[in-house]
């Protein structure tokens, strides 16, 4: 309930469903490929399981090759709660 997503990547990593909270129910989106196949972050051992920033979700879903992806030192501003 917290607006956490959660992603779940079939074994052959050919299609990908999102779990999510809506205010009154669960939403679930899936994507399939018709070839290819989705690339895997790198786990963090500590953690136990995958947290994704919106960029590198955005980068696995279109395709985008993980090794290859190097962000820049940016300003980005924190969002603040009320």
């Amino acid at each position: 309930m917290a607006g956490d997503v959660f992603v779940f990547f079939s074994k052959n990593r050919q299609s990908v469903k999102l779990l999510n909270w809506d205010t009154d129910g669960f939403l679930l989106y899936q994507k399939r490929l018709e070839r290819g196949s989705f690339e895997m972050p790198r786990k963090n051992a500590d953690m136990g399981y995958y947290e994704l920033s919106w960029e590198t979700f955005s980068f696995i879903m279109s395709g985008v090759s993980l090794d290859s992806v190097r962000f820049r030192k940016r300003y980005r501003m924190r969002f603040m709660s009320i």
